[in-house]
Protein backbone atom coordinates (compact mmCIF):
# COMPACT_ATOMS: atom_id res chain seq x y z
CA UNK A 1 0.00 0.00 0.00
CA UNK A 2 2.49 2.29 0.92
CA UNK A 3 6.07 2.27 2.34
CA UNK A 4 6.50 4.52 4.73
CA UNK A 5 7.02 4.57 8.75
CA UNK A 6 3.06 4.04 9.14
CA UNK A 7 2.93 0.85 7.45
CA UNK A 8 2.33 -1.46 10.78
CA UNK A 9 -0.21 0.64 11.52
CA UNK A 10 -1.70 1.07 8.59
CA UNK A 11 -2.64 -3.10 8.91
CA UNK A 12 -3.75 -2.25 12.31
CA UNK A 13 -5.81 0.49 11.05
CA UNK A 14 -7.51 -1.80 7.91
CA UNK A 15 -8.28 -4.33 10.64
CA UNK A 16 -10.32 -1.95 12.89
CA UNK A 17 -12.31 -0.90 9.64
CA UNK A 18 -12.53 -4.87 9.12
CA UNK A 19 -14.35 -4.91 12.92
CA UNK A 20 -15.96 -1.55 12.75
CA UNK A 21 -17.82 -2.94 9.51
CA UNK A 22 -19.14 -6.24 11.59
CA UNK A 23 -20.17 -4.36 14.10
CA UNK A 24 -22.22 -1.91 12.35
CA UNK A 25 -23.71 -3.59 9.47
CA UNK A 26 -26.46 -5.66 11.63
CA UNK A 27 -27.63 -2.50 12.80
CA UNK A 28 -28.14 -0.61 9.46
CA UNK A 29 -31.56 -0.71 7.29
CA UNK A 30 -32.98 -2.88 10.52
CA UNK A 31 -35.46 -1.76 13.44
CA UNK A 32 -33.22 0.48 15.92
CA UNK A 33 -33.31 2.43 18.80
CA UNK A 34 -32.33 5.91 18.56
CA UNK A 35 -31.24 8.02 21.26
CA UNK A 36 -30.83 11.64 21.27
CA UNK A 37 -26.97 13.02 23.25
CA UNK A 38 -28.33 16.90 23.07
CA UNK A 39 -30.86 18.75 24.97
CA UNK A 40 -32.69 21.16 22.38
CA UNK A 41 -31.85 19.87 18.87
CA UNK A 42 -31.04 16.05 17.97
CA UNK A 43 -27.50 14.51 18.40
CA UNK A 44 -28.73 11.01 17.34
CA UNK A 45 -26.43 7.85 18.60
CA UNK A 46 -27.35 4.09 18.14
CA UNK A 47 -26.11 0.37 19.65
CA UNK A 48 -24.06 0.69 15.74
CA UNK A 49 -21.98 3.74 17.36
CA UNK A 50 -21.38 2.12 20.62
CA UNK A 51 -20.75 -1.44 18.75
CA UNK A 52 -17.97 -0.15 16.91
CA UNK A 53 -16.21 1.93 18.64
CA UNK A 54 -16.09 -0.75 21.03
CA UNK A 55 -14.33 -3.49 18.12
CA UNK A 56 -12.25 -0.52 17.42
CA UNK A 57 -10.95 -0.04 21.04
CA UNK A 58 -11.00 -3.77 21.39
CA UNK A 59 -8.17 -3.82 18.75
CA UNK A 60 -6.17 -1.12 20.13
CA UNK A 61 -5.57 -2.84 24.02
CA UNK A 62 -4.47 -5.34 21.66
CA UNK A 63 -2.12 -4.18 19.42
CA UNK A 64 -0.82 -0.16 20.76
CA UNK A 65 -2.30 -0.16 24.38
CA UNK A 66 0.09 2.97 24.61
CA UNK A 67 -1.69 5.11 22.07
CA UNK A 68 -4.30 7.09 22.98
CA UNK A 69 -8.14 7.42 21.88
CA UNK A 70 -10.08 9.97 21.24
CA UNK A 71 -13.56 8.79 20.37
CA UNK A 72 -16.96 10.30 19.92
CA UNK A 73 -19.11 7.83 22.20
CA UNK A 74 -16.45 6.55 24.71
CA UNK A 75 -14.45 9.63 25.30
CA UNK A 76 -10.72 9.84 25.52
CA UNK A 77 -7.98 7.97 26.87
CA UNK A 78 -5.00 8.97 27.30
CA UNK A 79 -1.42 8.45 25.53
CA UNK A 80 1.62 7.25 26.97
CA UNK A 81 3.35 7.35 23.57
CA UNK A 82 2.76 10.83 21.72
CA UNK A 83 0.62 8.89 19.37
CA UNK A 84 -3.61 9.10 18.97
CA UNK A 85 -6.25 7.02 17.75
CA UNK A 86 -8.72 9.69 16.60
CA UNK A 87 -12.60 7.33 16.12
CA UNK A 88 -15.44 8.38 14.67
CA UNK A 89 -17.73 5.17 14.68
CA UNK A 90 -20.63 6.20 12.64
CA UNK A 91 -19.88 9.30 10.92
CA UNK A 92 -23.54 10.35 9.45
CA UNK A 93 -25.50 8.48 11.93
CA UNK A 94 -28.64 10.64 10.75
CA UNK A 95 -27.82 8.81 7.52
CA UNK A 96 -27.37 5.62 9.18
CA UNK A 97 -30.87 5.85 11.04
CA UNK A 98 -32.72 7.08 7.44
CA UNK A 99 -31.52 3.82 5.86
CA UNK A 100 -28.87 6.05 3.17
CA UNK A 101 -25.89 4.39 2.72
CA UNK A 102 -23.61 7.80 2.88
CA UNK A 103 -22.12 7.21 6.27
CA UNK A 104 -19.05 5.54 6.89
CA UNK A 105 -16.65 5.03 9.50
CA UNK A 106 -13.56 7.10 10.30
CA UNK A 107 -10.25 6.16 11.75
CA UNK A 108 -7.60 8.52 12.14
CA UNK A 109 -4.18 8.24 13.98
CA UNK A 110 -2.27 11.59 14.65
CA UNK A 111 1.68 11.53 15.68
CA UNK A 112 2.70 14.25 18.40
CA UNK A 113 -1.01 15.81 17.13
CA UNK A 114 -0.70 15.48 13.27
CA UNK A 115 -2.89 13.00 11.33
CA UNK A 116 -0.54 10.88 9.61
CA UNK A 117 -2.94 8.08 8.11
CA UNK A 118 -6.98 8.33 7.83
CA UNK A 119 -8.95 6.01 6.63
CA UNK A 120 -13.34 6.55 5.33
CA UNK A 121 -14.76 3.68 5.26
CA UNK A 122 -18.42 2.81 3.97
CA UNK A 123 -19.04 -0.79 4.88
CA UNK A 124 -22.77 -0.98 3.38
CA UNK A 125 -20.99 -0.57 -0.09
CA UNK A 126 -17.82 -1.89 0.46
CA UNK A 127 -15.33 1.11 0.01
CA UNK A 128 -12.44 2.02 1.42
CA UNK A 129 -10.50 5.40 1.10
CA UNK A 130 -7.12 5.50 2.79
CA UNK A 131 -4.77 8.18 3.18
CA UNK A 132 -0.76 8.37 4.32
CA UNK A 133 1.65 10.33 4.26
CA UNK A 134 2.57 11.11 0.60
CA UNK A 135 -0.73 8.88 -0.69
CA UNK A 136 -4.40 7.52 -0.72
CA UNK A 137 -6.19 4.99 -2.35
CA UNK A 138 -9.19 3.27 -2.97
CA UNK A 139 -10.45 -0.47 -2.14
CA UNK A 140 -13.32 -2.28 -2.24
CA UNK A 141 -12.72 -5.99 -2.31
CA UNK A 142 -9.66 -6.89 -4.37
CA UNK A 143 -9.73 -3.40 -6.51
CA UNK A 144 -7.27 -1.24 -5.46
CA UNK A 145 -6.76 1.99 -6.92
CA UNK A 146 -4.21 4.90 -6.64
CA UNK A 147 -5.75 8.27 -5.73
CA UNK A 148 -4.47 11.78 -6.85
CA UNK A 149 -7.00 14.42 -7.38
CA UNK A 150 -5.40 16.16 -10.77
CA UNK A 151 -8.23 18.52 -11.37
CA UNK A 152 -7.65 22.07 -12.94
CA UNK A 153 -11.28 23.39 -12.30
CA UNK A 154 -11.48 27.49 -11.55
CA UNK A 155 -14.00 28.00 -8.46
CA UNK A 156 -16.76 29.22 -11.24
CA UNK A 157 -16.68 25.25 -12.30
CA UNK A 158 -15.99 23.52 -8.95
CA UNK A 159 -18.52 21.03 -7.69
CA UNK A 160 -18.88 21.33 -3.36
CA UNK A 161 -20.46 20.09 -1.00
CA UNK A 162 -21.66 20.73 2.62
CA UNK A 163 -23.39 18.57 4.85
CA UNK A 164 -26.61 20.59 5.64
CA UNK A 165 -27.08 23.85 4.27
CA UNK A 166 -28.77 24.98 7.98
CA UNK A 167 -25.05 24.26 9.67
CA UNK A 168 -24.07 27.94 9.47
CA UNK A 169 -24.71 30.12 11.87
CA UNK A 170 -24.74 34.14 12.06
CA UNK A 171 -22.40 35.54 9.72
CA UNK A 172 -21.69 32.46 8.57
CA UNK A 173 -24.50 31.74 6.78
CA UNK A 174 -24.71 34.71 4.04
CA UNK A 175 -21.18 34.29 3.40
CA UNK A 176 -21.56 30.63 2.61
CA UNK A 177 -24.12 31.84 0.48
CA UNK A 178 -21.78 34.11 -1.49
CA UNK A 179 -19.07 31.36 -2.08
CA UNK A 180 -22.66 29.07 -3.13
CA UNK A 181 -23.05 31.43 -5.37
CA UNK A 182 -19.55 30.90 -7.14
CA UNK A 183 -19.90 27.60 -7.79
CA UNK A 184 -21.33 25.60 -10.76
CA UNK A 185 -23.32 23.15 -8.45
CA UNK A 186 -24.18 22.64 -4.51
CA UNK A 187 -24.78 18.90 -2.90
CA UNK A 188 -25.94 18.58 0.62
CA UNK A 189 -26.44 16.26 2.98
CA UNK A 190 -22.81 13.67 2.36
CA UNK A 191 -20.90 13.89 5.39
CA UNK A 192 -17.25 12.58 5.18
CA UNK A 193 -18.15 10.56 1.69
CA UNK A 194 -18.14 14.18 0.24
CA UNK A 195 -14.39 14.27 1.17
CA UNK A 196 -13.90 10.83 0.04
CA UNK A 197 -14.91 12.41 -2.91
CA UNK A 198 -12.78 14.71 -3.33
CA UNK A 199 -10.05 12.47 -3.17
CA UNK A 200 -11.18 10.19 -5.91
CA UNK A 201 -12.02 13.54 -8.09
CA UNK A 202 -15.61 13.77 -8.41
CA UNK A 203 -16.05 17.15 -6.04
CA UNK A 204 -14.33 19.74 -5.69
CA UNK A 205 -14.77 21.54 -2.34
CA UNK A 206 -15.82 20.86 0.98
CA UNK A 207 -16.79 23.72 3.22
CA UNK A 208 -18.43 23.05 6.61
CA UNK A 209 -18.65 24.43 10.12
CA UNK A 210 -19.16 23.16 13.95
CA UNK A 211 -17.09 20.25 13.34
CA UNK A 212 -15.58 18.00 16.39
CA UNK A 213 -12.21 16.53 16.32
CA UNK A 214 -13.30 13.05 15.42
CA UNK A 215 -15.27 14.35 12.21
CA UNK A 216 -12.25 15.92 10.45
CA UNK A 217 -8.92 13.58 11.83
CA UNK A 218 -9.24 10.64 9.30
CA UNK A 219 -10.22 13.08 6.41
CA UNK A 220 -6.96 15.02 6.16
CA UNK A 221 -4.54 12.24 5.38
CA UNK A 222 -7.07 11.07 2.50
CA UNK A 223 -7.68 14.38 0.90
CA UNK A 224 -3.95 15.82 1.30
CA UNK A 225 -2.36 12.01 0.63
CA UNK A 226 -4.75 12.86 -3.15
CA UNK A 227 -3.24 15.95 -4.00
CA UNK A 228 -5.55 18.36 -2.07
CA UNK A 229 -5.76 20.59 0.83
CA UNK A 230 -7.36 20.91 4.03
CA UNK A 231 -7.43 23.95 6.34
CA UNK A 232 -9.47 25.98 8.00
CA UNK A 233 -11.17 29.10 7.40
CA UNK A 234 -8.21 31.17 7.67
CA UNK A 235 -5.95 28.78 5.88
CA UNK A 236 -4.77 27.55 9.27
CA UNK A 237 -4.76 23.86 10.56
CA UNK A 238 -7.57 22.13 10.59
CA UNK A 239 -7.44 18.90 12.61
CA UNK A 240 -9.05 20.18 15.70
CA UNK A 241 -12.32 20.63 14.10
CA UNK A 242 -14.51 23.82 13.82
CA UNK A 243 -14.68 25.99 10.62
CA UNK A 244 -13.53 23.55 7.73
CA UNK A 245 -12.40 24.06 4.03
CA UNK A 246 -10.90 20.91 1.50
CA UNK A 247 -10.34 22.22 -1.60
CA UNK A 248 -9.04 19.52 -5.15
CA UNK A 249 -6.66 22.24 -5.74
CA UNK A 250 -4.59 25.15 -4.66
CA UNK A 251 -6.59 27.40 -7.06
CA UNK A 252 -9.98 26.42 -5.85
CA UNK A 253 -8.72 27.00 -2.30
CA UNK A 254 -7.53 30.27 -2.42
CA UNK A 255 -10.59 31.47 -4.08
CA UNK A 256 -12.91 29.90 -1.69
CA UNK A 257 -10.55 31.14 1.44
CA UNK A 258 -11.13 34.75 0.28
CA UNK A 259 -14.79 34.36 0.27
CA UNK A 260 -14.84 32.59 3.27
CA UNK A 261 -12.42 34.94 5.92
CA UNK A 262 -14.57 37.73 6.92
CA UNK A 263 -16.50 35.08 8.72
CA UNK A 264 -13.32 33.07 9.81
CA UNK A 265 -13.27 32.51 13.67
Amino acid sequence: MSDTQYDRDLDIAMQMADAARAAALPYFRAPLVVENKLDGGFDPVTAADRAAEQAMRDILERHRPDDGICGEEFGNKASTSGREWVLDPVDGTRAFIAGLPTWTVLIALADQGVPKIGVIDQPHNGERFIGWPGGACYQRGAERIELRNESENPITDAIMATTDPYLFEGDEGPIFQQLRNRVRLCRYGYDAYAYAMIAAGSIDLVVESGLQKYDVAALIPVVEGAGGRVTNWSGGPAHEGGQVIAAANAEIHSAAIEILKPAAR
